[in-house]
């Protein structure tokens, strides 16, 4: 009986110091909570804190970064300029050519055939042009002859119809004969133009010609169905195998220089207003793991209206062939916007209701609202021209919370550099 009372206590006793634990716990709970709400109070009724910025007068720098794709300095797609069966390709992928090196024959056969034709065509109209000379000349001699003598007839029989010798029938047949004689004459004559030839033998020598130009034009077809390269460089694409029909205008072969690498790059165009050819530029290649130098060659003096940016490109001095087209590259440039100047992070500056403002640190920790005029203008910073002075502190974050006499804590500061 004794030892059962005895267990009976210990196990009240548990239970009373397990109530009184928890109590505790909860009570520990409350006093602590109340303690870390108590601590957030006090903090939102302190004084705003912000970041700042101390002004100083320097140069104002502008960071441009460009970004773009490598680009040939030629990619020229060959095509043949007349339709024919290909008889011989003397390139492959990837070959190097040279200026003037054949790339692709096409079958001209015919077009030899032809050639020779318009030879000899040309040979037999040279010869009908010496004919038509000779005929001519002997011709003009003969009506001259006659034409001279008729007339010296006309003459002797006018003086004797003059005393009476012959009758006036007599002196009108001998006229008419004259007369007969002097136009066949003339008509020869005439023909000459303003370079004393003959019109019948200068359409005999115009045919010449014609068929002289015939053949040239037939010899300039043969040449063309000889696809040559335009300049230095290697074949990028091929498509030709001999006995197959190339038709005109068809790309068949490109041929790409790379001598010369450029990157493209798109501007916006408030970048395209401060950079210029001639400017320095390194670049970077990540394909390559390679930095290049170069320079800025071109800015785009006009926007391309449906992109809507501006083209930069800038040239790799460095002739490394192992530079293929397409490559992603980026460079980047520095650029003094304007020399000792004032300016402030862009996140100083408060522009409400149409006026533009930013907030200024006195000595005793209260900011005072300025209104200022704002010049030039790049990624982080914005030039003030009228409205702060050196050294002055001005307010970078909270801004919402701040009026004129609003006193605040200062986080770590910056200043210009």
């Amino acid at each position: 009986m004794r030892h059962t009372l005895t267990r009976m206590k210990r196990k009240e006793v548990c239970i009373v110091g397990g109530v009184c634990f928890v109590l505790l716990v909860i009570l520990l709970y409350f006093y602590f909570g109340q303690q870390g709400k108590g601590a957030k109070v006090k903090i939102s009724k302190g004084n705003p804190l912000v970041e700042t910025y101390m002004v100083k007068r320097s140069d104002m720098m502008r960071h441009i970064s460009l970004s773009g794709q490598t680009v040939a300095d030629a990619n020229i797609s060959l095509a043949p300029k007349y339709t024919g069966r290909i008889i011989a390709v003397n390139v492959k992928l990837g070959d190097k050519v040279k200026a003037g090196d054949i790339l692709l024959l096409q079958d001209m056969g015919d077009l030899d055939i032809s050639i020779n034709q318009n030879r000899v065509v040309t040979r037999a109209a040279a010869a009908d042009a010496v004919e038509a000379e000779a005929t001519y000349n002997a011709n003009y001699i003969k009506a001259q002859n006659a034409y001279e003598l008729q007339k010296m007839k006309y003459e002797r029989n006018q003086y004797l119809f003059s005393i009476g010798a012959i009758s006036q029938n007599t002196l009108d047949e001998i006229e008419q004969e004259y007369m007969t004689s002097k136009a066949a004459f003339e008509i020869l004559e005439n023909q000459t133009n303003e370079s004393s030839m003959p019109a019948s033998v200068e359409s005999k020598r115009l045919a010449v010609d014609k068929a002289a130009y015939g053949t040239e034009a037939l010899e300039k077809q043969r040449e063309d169905m000889i696809l040559r390269a335009p300049r230095d460089g290697v074949i990028g694409y091929r498509a030709a195998e001999v006995g197959a029909i190339a038709s005109a205008g068809t790309k068949v072969f490109s041929l790409v220089d790379n001598h010369h690498i450029y990157i493209d790059c798109a501007i916006s165009e408030s970048d395209a207003a401060v950079l210029q050819p001639g400017m320095p530029m390194a670049v970077g290649i990540d394909a390559l793991g390679n930095t290049y130098a170069g320079a800025l060659v071109y800015v785009s003096p006009a926007m391309d209206d449906s992109a809507k940016t501006y083209t930069a490109r800038i040239e790799l001095n460095d002739m490394d062939l192992g530079i293929k087209a397409g490559l992603f590259a980026r460079s980047q440039i520095d650029i003094l916007q304007r020399p000792q100047t004032l300016f402030v992070p862009k996140e100083a500056v408060v522009t409400k209701n149409g006026l533009t403002s930013l907030f200024v640190v006195k000595n005793d920790k209260t900011v005072e609202s300025h209104d200022v005029r704002i010049g030039l203008i790049n990624d982080m910073m914005v030039e003030i021209i009228d409205g702060v002075a050196d050294d002055d502190v001005v307010v970078l974050s909270n801004q919402e919370k701040l009026k004129n006499g609003t006193t605040v804590d200062l986080a770590d500061s910056g200043e210009a550099s």
